[in-house]
């Protein structure tokens, strides 16, 4: 019999990610000032994911990146995080929203510049086939079976 899923819970509730990131390192150690609540799998959803994300002063929410087939949005609940892309600098505060259409290719991260956490929700789809550029860093990813695998930008694998 299949696992009951909750009808509905107090998002803060929900146990973090035990791994905080699924980046090899030297980018593995990067994200330890990032804890994600994975609201979506909670629920089962398969179409897209959906995490409560808290950034801890002086972390950062990923690599700056963007996606080839994955849409993302993120709404922000408290603190004020910096958006950084290839524009430049823009603050977010509780209230604000951005989105990141696929295939453009403007990298995006989150930092927290400032002494209080910033919590936020981020919704991503799960399209298959999905890629991840870093625009930044030695790094590019590939949706495999449901899976991120990482190389090198000359495709040589991360140990």
């Amino acid at each position: 019999m299949p696992e009951a899923k909750p009808i509905a819970v107090l998002a803060a509730d929900v146990a973090p990610r035990v791994k905080p990131s699924v980046y090899p390192e030297p980018f593995y150690s990067m994200m330890k000032g990032r804890e994600k609540r994975t609201l979506g799998d909670l629920f089962g959803l398969t179409n897209f994911g959906v995490n409560l994300t808290r950034i801890l002063p002086g972390g950062q929410s990923a690599l700056r990146h963007y996606h080839s087939r994955q849409d993302e949005f993120i709404y922000i609940l408290s603190g004020t995080a910096t958006l950084v892309t290839d524009v430049g600098e823009t603050v977010l505060t509780a209230g604000m929203c951005a989105g990141f259409k696929a295939g453009l290719p403007d990298g995006h991260v989150l930092t927290n510049q400032g002494s209080e956490d910033v919590v936020y929700l981020e919704v991503g789809d799960r399209t298959p086939g999905d890629t991840a550029s870093y625009p930044d860093d030695d790094i590019a990813a590939e949706m495999v079976d449901g899976a991120w695998r990482f190389t090198h930008k000359d495709g040589t694998p991360y140990p």
